[in-house]
């Protein structure tokens, strides 16, 4: 038995892939402890796996609940700020307690989220050999591949490599003073400064939801980096839902994820642009706010706090989505295609990887209307070609593993000691 460590982000686009691949490794007889703040104990405790708290005092409960409404309110470049300003104050305090705490619970190895890079270098300070994990859109910096931030398309075109570096010139600036936290433990460590996100990243494995068929072309990628598909695929946690008010019509799912969900507008957008439509609209608030708040709206949707997404979208014939990575993936699996509305950080990103897949229309959130929303949501449902591509889409990352492929990596990486290339990770 190999006990594994677990840290990433805590907010559900990266805890539910880590939680599931933490499954994995406790069925094959492993056991997962994950390390964070305390807020997140009871979400983790609930998926089976272990909790260890770290920076008690400086993040008592309700907290994260702050944190996460303000960051709803925000959208572009100032949600991307603020994302920075929290991971910076994350940064000092895992820096500060999370290698004490991996000491006391006997670590073997430590599974890192890519975005949460204190990990690593507190792994690397105590010598414990860890894994990067991909739960959001990869960040590995390439010339070709816009920032995730940007909603840039893909090409290999002089002026766009140009526009690249200037993009990721912007990121470095808004990233700075997360880098200079890290920095800052890691010279007291007698470890090597980090100049960028790429140095902070495992060099055993890196493991991604991404699939090669919906991500942009690589050139540079490590050999040991693998597109294994998402790692969620089961029926998910319970969640009560009132299937008998679904009337047979097509069913629209509509979710702007658990984070940017605080602006009510977008809501209203959403069910203005599905009334009328021999559709039914189901729209999930994602605790952004009352269902009796939207007791009005057009076209009488079926408002719920929560929805059972993987099931919804088991019926679903279109998504309506903010681009979160974990709902494009759910959506793709069963071959939905989408409408995205990108509000912040990689959601623009994943959008423009959307948009050249052809598995769905992109809507920039500064051209959010009732009548633009509406044409795009027709467009895809009235053209078969979105669907064809999303059922494409669902084949490859049937094919591509998911949590069953990325525990072979990391139990490959923890037996060995090696580097796990991508050759011998299939």
């Amino acid at each position: 038995m190999v006990h594994f460590g677990a840290v990433c982000p805590p907010i559900p686009g990266h805890i539910n892939p880590m939680a599931a691949l933490g499954q994995e490794l406790v069925r094959r007889g492993h056991r997962v402890t994950f390390f964070h703040i305390p807020d997140i104990a009871r979400r983790i405790e609930a998926e089976g796996l272990d909790f260890h708290p770290v920076g008690e005092a400086a993040y008592p409960p309700g907290s994260l609940a702050e944190s996460t409404a303000e960051l709803g309110r925000l959208s572009g470049l100032g949600a991307v700020r603020f994302t920075v300003e929290c991971g910076v104050r994350l940064t000092r305090l895992l820096c500060s307690h999370l290698p004490a705490a991996l000491k006391a619970e006997k670590v073997e190895m430590l599974l890192v989220d890519q975005n949460e890079p204190a990990g690593g270098s507190c792994a690397e300070w105590l010598d414990i050999p860890f894994v990067s994990i991909c739960g959001g859109l990869p960040i590995n910096r390439e010339p070709a591949i816009p920032p995730p931030i940007m909603p840039w398309a893909y090409s290999t075109a002089p002026w766009a490599q140009l526009r690249n570096r200037l993009g990721y010139a912007l990121v470095d600036r808004v990233i700075a003073p997360l880098v200079k936290e890290l920095n800052h433990f890691r010279h007291q460590w007698k470890l090597p400064l980090h100049r960028g996100p790429d140095e902070s990243f495992s060099r055993l494995a890196q493991i991604s939801q991404m699939t090669e068929q919906f991500d942009f072309p690589h050139a540079h990628l490590p050999t040991c980096f693998h597109h294994t598909g998402p790692f969620a695929q089961g029926p998910g946690r319970p969640v009560p839902f009132a299937w008998e008010r679904l009337d047979g019509r097509p069913l629209i799912y509509a979710s702007l994820g658990t984070l940017q969900n605080n602006v009510a507008e977008r809501f209203y957008y959403i069910a203005q642009a599905c009334a009328g439509l021999e559709a039914q609209l189901v729209l999930s608030l994602g605790g952004g706010g009352r269902v009796e708040d939207y007791a009005h709206l057009p076209g009488d949707p079926l408002v719920v706090a929560y929805a059972p997404q993987l099931a919804l979208l088991e019926k679903a014939q279109l998504t309506i989505t903010h681009a979160g990575f974990n709902t494009v993936l759910e959506s793709l699996s069963r071959a939905v295609p989408m409408v995205a509305i990108p509000v912040t950080n990689d959601h623009p990103g994943v959008g423009a990887r959307l948009a050249r897949t052809g598995a769905g229309e992109v809507l920039p959130l500064a051209q959010l209307n009732a009548e633009r929303l509406r044409n795009a949501v027709c467009k895809v449902l009235g053209d078969g070609r979105y669907q064809l591509q999303a059922k494409r889409l669902c084949t490859s990352i049937r094919e591509a593993g998911g949590a069953i492929r990325a525990a072979d990596i990391v139990l490959e990486a923890a037996s060995t000691g090696k580097a796990v290339t991508a050759l011998s990770g299939r």
